[in-house]
């Protein structure tokens, strides 16, 4: 087994540093494939590299498989890190790159071949073994360093934003790659990213964090229709969730919000039951894009019509992105391509109020 456990892990910086880690508690399974995701000085890669042994932990305990490292030196952990730098040695071949840690733990010649065949066949990198890293492309030497990790049969991989060097089209063709080897080798691996795309596409489980601590863990499917805080809600989906102050008005049939400009949703039949206790309230309007349709929506039960006037369009191809005001508020509509929306033109506009969440403004938590 080859969980991964850690139990009120906390990391201070001595000088007035401050915690970059505030007690965090999270139980990776056996050949889960767990992604820390959040905005930069969230405490995600300090998180990893104490997971390593690369960075001390001031509080709490992590174990490995069932052992506890808190004082285990990084090489006696049993793990691989494929980091943001390759760090391939630039005089090596890829063949003796891939080959170096299993060379110093003296493995057998005929066990390293092998391994480092198998690898390279499995990463489609067989013709590129006897080449330098200098002659390889970016991509390449990702799938090298890789490579090198997948030889030692490591109990734990662990990945520290290793697209974010590549460009947009060669992320998503690694994304594929990394998903892919996880299944042929389903090692337990902990992979960190500030970006919500990657995590919500290769997770089995996504841990959300911010300021050192811990907002949700779940699957990525979980995060995104069912998030628990404001910050989550706007942090998954792309673009993120809109928010709108509103007021709960009314009870039973009659219950609505009531937006800062008057207008006023109906709460769906559905939900009533649910968001009747918070009836005279201040709250927040959770909406995602694709919950905003144009007109041919209307009609139809929960569904809510107004008019806004597009501000600007964004033309995906196989969706338009529609920025508008609503009750002055910044918000974005993800419509079908063929919609007519012009900039400055009034747009008939819907919202799908069965998706909606309702959001405490004081606390951020989803009500």
């Amino acid at each position: 087994m080859a969980e991964v456990v850690l139990r009120g892990v906390v990391k201070e910086y001595e000088g007035g540093g401050g915690q970059a880690v505030k007690g965090i508690d999270l139980e990776i399974a056996d050949h889960e494939f767990v992604v820390l995701v959040g905005p930069s000085g969230c405490g995600k890669s300090t998180t990893l590299r104490m997971i390593a042994g690369l960075e001390e932990i001031s509080e709490g305990e992590i174990s490995i498989g069932g052992r506890v490292v808190n004082d285990v030196a990084p090489r006696d952990r049993d793990i691989a890190m494929v980091f943001q730098n390759y760090a391939l040695y630039p005089h090596m071949s890829v063949r003796e790159n891939m080959a170096f840690s299993l060379s110093l733990r003296k493995r057998p010649k005929a066990e390293i071949a092998a391994r480092v065949e198998e690898a390279a066949r499995m990463l489609d990198i067989t013709p590129l073994l006897d080449r330098k890293p200098r002659a390889l492309s970016g991509g390449q030497r990702q799938r090298v360093a890789m490579g090198r990790a997948v030889v030692r049969d490591p109990q734990v991989f662990l990945f520290d934003e290793p697209l974010s060097n590549l460009d947009a089209k060669l992320r998503v063709q690694m994304r594929t790659e990394i998903k892919r080897v996880h299944q042929l080798v389903p090692t337990t691996t902990v992979y960190v990213t500030h970006d919500q795309v990657e995590a919500m596409t290769l997770a089995d489980r996504v841990v959300v964090m911010n300021e050192g601590r811990i907002e949700q863990v779940g699957p990525p499917q979980e995060l995104y229709h069912h998030p628990r805080t404001r910050f989550v809600a706007g942090f998954i989906g792309s673009p993120g969730m809109n928010f709108l102050p509103a007021r709960l008005e009314g009870a039973d049939e009659a219950l609505r919000l009531r937006l800062a400009d008057g207008t006023a949703l109906p709460v769906p039949e559905v939900l009533r039951a649910r968001h009747a206790p918070q009836a005279g309230r201040e709250v927040v309007l959770g909406l995602r894009p694709e919950h905003f349709g144009d007109a041919r929506e209307a009609g139809r039960p929960g569904v809510a019509a107004f008019t806004a006037t597009p501000a600007v369009t964004e033309p995906m191809g196989a969706e338009t992105l529609v920025h508008f005001a609503l009750a002055g508020v910044a918000a974005c509509a993800r419509l079908a391509p063929d919609t007519s929306a012009q900039p400055g033109t009034p747009l008939p506009m819907t919202a799908d109020l069965n998706h909606m969440h309702l959001l405490d403004p004081a606390s951020g938590l989803v009500l």
